[in-house]
């Protein structure tokens, strides 16, 4: 097994996701403001708060605080006034790692960030140090029930997308940055709405990791995962089956 994906099923099946709900309505809620201040409060016209507002449903995030937190990005308080900054490392390994962040406070975010790096022995680099290794795509996600993996293929190609990855999980269907809207639109129009539709960072290639470098990995993700600050995180790892198998236990 290989990616960030598989790191998040790990966490999902020891019910983290459960135990962090504050955690990620805090990073949605951070999302949503973002989203209706960059753009008209309106889902319609607002891609990206169209994604935003699909994560919240899809986390079942109280229609009230939806609302509340479009509302306060609407209106431009200052007080909730974020600013997207990408770090990016190598981990424990040599694993290229990426860090997408929405904070109020620069300097606390990147002294968090590089503690986490050098905790796990690692270190943090400089911009662009490792988004080389990575293609910069879009992607849309769709439960496994919205449609068969052959109706989900069709669709996506004649959308213009690149590739669709089905499975038991669900649909990954990921194209070009730039077509993310068209493709959204296009499967939306045939299937509903999607579970997320976001730009994503994809490694060009995989780097192995066995089973103590796999672990000290994972805790490093997931104190990265665990601040309120950090959005997203990528790395391009790649861990056997018997190791995922031993560290999912």
């Amino acid at each position: 097994m290989a990616g960030h994906s598989q790191f998040k099923n790990i966490m999902h099946r020891k019910g983290a996701q459960d135990k962090k709900r504050a955690k990620v309505f805090t990073k949605l809620i951070r999302e949503l403001t973002t989203a209706a201040r960059s753009g008209l409060p309106d889902a319609a016209s607002n891609p990206r708060l169209r994604a935003a507002i699909a994560a919240a449903k899809q986390a079942n995030m109280p229609k009230d605080t939806v609302e509340r937190a479009i509302k306060r990005g609407a209106g431009g308080d200052e007080g909730d006034r974020y600013e997207e900054v990408r770090y990016e490392g190598y981990g424990p390994g040599g694993v290229a790692v990426i860090v997408e962040a929405l904070t109020d406070n620069r300097n606390r975010t990147a002294s968090d960030v590089r503690a986490a790096f050098t905790k796990a022995g690692g270190n943090l680099g400089e911009s662009n140090s490792v988004s080389f290794m990575f293609d910069r795509l879009g992607a849309v996600e769709y439960p496994a029930g919205a449609a068969s993996a052959d109706a989900m293929f069709e669709a996506a190609l004649e959308a213009g997308a690149d590739n669709v990855e089905s499975g038991e999980e669900g649909h990954s269907v990921t194209c070009a940055s730039d077509a993310l809207n068209a493709v959204r639109d296009a499967l939306e129009a045939k299937f509903g709405a999607p579970q997320a539709a976001r730009l994503v960072w994809k490694p060009k290639s995989s780097t192995p990791v066995d089973g103590e470098t796999a672990g000290t990995l994972f805790r490093l993700l997931e104190t990265l995962e665990d601040s309120d600050d950090v959005q997203n995180v990528y790395a391009n790892f790649e861990v056997s089956d018997d190791v995922m198998a031993r560290l999912s236990a």
